[in-house]
């Protein structure tokens, strides 16, 4: 699993006009993205790295400030580009394969107490964020 994380101020999801997510605190934006060999295993490690991830203001986490987290899947942060000019897809796990594992991440961090929105997985999303900082990282396991 992968996850791209921004520390935001505020951030949405809208799906055909519509917002399905949104965030209107200091929280974090979660793109998180599926390995096609991930397992179920990794659910948990990854819900408890962003959870416990000290990122916020002062060194702060979701866990102690009780900062919300928009989650939204992402199958592209796996598209390989170190060859030709076309992204390669294979690594990334196939969405009946990967949406159980993102739900499994939102279930994990859900049952630790996360205040949790999410995108419409499959959907075409419009993800609109306002950055605090700008701070983003990457979260690999």
């Amino acid at each position: 699993m992968r996850a791209v994380v921004a520390r935001v101020t505020e951030a949405r999801v809208v799906v055909a006009d519509e917002v399905v997510g949104a965030i209107d605190e200091p929280g974090l934006l979660v793109l998180l993205g599926v390995h096609a060999d991930d397992t179920p295993d990794k659910a948990p490690l990854m819900a408890r790295k962003l959870h416990e991830l000290r990122v916020l203001r002062d060194e702060q986490s979701c866990a102690t400030t009780g900062a919300p987290l928009l989650v939204v899947s992402q199958f592209t942060l796996y598209g390989e580009t170190r060859k030709g000019r076309r992204p390669s897809w294979t690594a990334a796990a196939r969405p009946e394969h990967a949406e159980p594992l993102v739900d499994a991440v939102v279930r994990e961090l859900r049952e630790k107490g996360a205040r949790v929105e999410t995108g419409q997985f499959g959907a075409m999303m419009s993800v609109h964020s306002v950055n605090d900082g700008p701070f983003t990282v990457l979260v690999e396991l």
